[in-house]
């Protein structure tokens, strides 16, 4: 790396950044929508219609980041399946956090959840710029 394409990239990392928190928060909206149709109105049961709904959701990121994000148009199917992968690495961390802080010390699950969303999204973040889109 040059001296002038390191200079470059902070500025273009903190770019990326915030562009794949705000698709992310996106894919939050269309997942939390799809799991309250698929949920209340449709009356799937909770389990189903999250599988569903959180699919719907990183499917929607990942077009959204390839395209405007990371910029890439390669190799597409093998990029969708290593950002899903990460997506679902993010269900687990959270899910692992429920058990300790929740089920262990008692606390809100939605005082959990919460906390938990910057933690998962530098690691997704991290992943899918190294990972998926490196």
């Amino acid at each position: 790396m040059t001296a002038v394409e390191e200079a470059a990239a902070p500025p273009r990392t903190l770019r990326q950044l915030v562009r794949y928190t705000l698709i992310g928060g996106s894919g939050v909206v269309l997942d939390l929508v799809a799991f309250l149709l698929l949920h209340n109105t449709a009356g799937m049961d909770e389990q189903l219609a999250n599988a569903l709904s959180t699919t719907l959701g990183i499917a929607n990121n990942f077009v959204l980041n390839a395209r405007f994000t990371f910029e890439r148009r390669d190799r597409l199917l093998v990029r969708f399946l290593r950002f899903y992968a990460v997506g679902l690495t993010g269900i687990v961390l959270t899910n692992l956090l429920f058990l300790a802080f929740t089920d262990g010390l008692g606390i809100d699950a939605n005082v959990v959840k919460a906390a938990s969303l910057p933690l998962v999204l530098a690691l997704q973040f991290v992943l899918n710029r190294k990972w998926s889109f490196g």
